[in-house]
């Protein structure tokens, strides 16, 4: 009986070290695989940051599709127990460089919108339909000729504005010439200390134009699944402070299955003439009237924001 015991001992100890010889092989075989597989990525990037060097254009395009519907029944736990709910969000960011030996031609846009929805069905009187949340549309174009390698004298248009609601109400439009960095493929950085923002608006609002410097960094790389894109826009007046300007918008994808993968977008901006307008609008409202007479001055500026996390689809 002893000898059967120990020869089960035995036979279970001896299959467990056999169980982890093989283990840490497969280990060992799968970490030498991933440094192949790396080593592999490395080249492919290598020559792919070659192919981007090359004149001529380039054109390219990826986006974010995020949304959530729900349906909510004598849900009593909650203020409006019976409703519909949705959101919906897109975003695409598209380019079109023109790269030559001696000039190039860098042009983007930028498109970032939402829709939201809350059904209080207990409500005949309530708004059941998707209202405009998020309303950003940007497209600039950038010529610039070149100096020496990664500098370049230049000049840039750029227009900012809504599509879904107040179109060109207020529009933004940059005109201005000075000079681009281009360090490295991917990011261009844009000094113009002559530069003219002209502002639009109709009715009531109150917007003034003025001149300053445009400074803008713009830094867009796809390698391997993954496309990211960050760039900043700032308008600095030499008029006043207060209508100066800057925006900041991230968008970041990463590719799961063929050009679909998840996608996720964030952005801040502020624009204390924005912030005025939206606070004279407010106390238009208000009964009695505020005492205190509104001015530009004595606007609080609040800094926007906005983010989108969804399904992201690439071209």
């Amino acid at each position: 009986m002893k000898k059967i015991v120990f020869t089960f001992i035995f036979l279970v100890a001896g299959i467990q070290i056999g169980l982890a010889q093989t283990e840490e092989e497969l280990k060992t075989k799968l970490a030498a695989k991933k440094d192949s597989i790396a080593a592999i990525q490395g080249r492919a990037n290598a020559i792919q940051a070659q192919i981007d060097a090359l004149p001529g254009w380039k054109i390219g395009a990826f986006g974010t599709i995020g949304g959530s519907l729900s349906g909510f029944n004598n849900w009593f736990a909650q203020g409006i127990p019976n409703n519909d709910a949705g959101t919906i969000g897109v975003t695409v960011n598209a380019y079109a460089n023109l790269l030559e030996e001696k000039y190039f031609w860098r042009n983007s846009a930028n498109v970032n919108l939402a829709w939201v929805k809350l059904d209080d069905r207990d409500d005949p009187t309530d708004d059941d339909s998707f209202r405009e949340s998020t309303d950003v549309f940007t497209v600039s174009s950038l010529f610039g000729y070149k100096l020496t390698n990664t500098l370049a004298v230049s000049t840039l248009g750029e227009y900012r504005t809504t599509l879904l609601n107040n179109f060109n109400d207020p529009g933004y439009l940059d005109l201005g010439v000075g000079i681009t960095w281009t360090p490295i493929n991917n990011l261009v950085v844009v000094v113009h200390p002559l530069n003219y923002n002209f502002v639009f608006s109709k009715g009531d609002a109150q917007y003034e134009s003025s001149l300053g410097a445009k400074i803008v960094a713009d830094y867009t790389r796809k390698f391997g699944a993954i496309n990211f894109k960050t760039n900043l826009s700032a308008f600095v007046s030499y008029e006043d402070a207060d209508y100066s300007n800057w925006t900041w918008t991230n968008s970041f994808s990463y590719t799961l299955w063929k050009a679909i993968g998840v996608g996720f977008d964030f952005g801040l901006r502020s624009n204390k003439q924005e912030a005025f307008n939206y606070a004279l609008a407010q106390d238009a409202l208000l009964v009695p009237p505020p005492t205190e007479v509104r001015t530009l001055e004595n606007t609080d500026n609040e800094l926007q924001s906005f983010w989108n996390l969804g399904l992201s689809y690439s071209f």
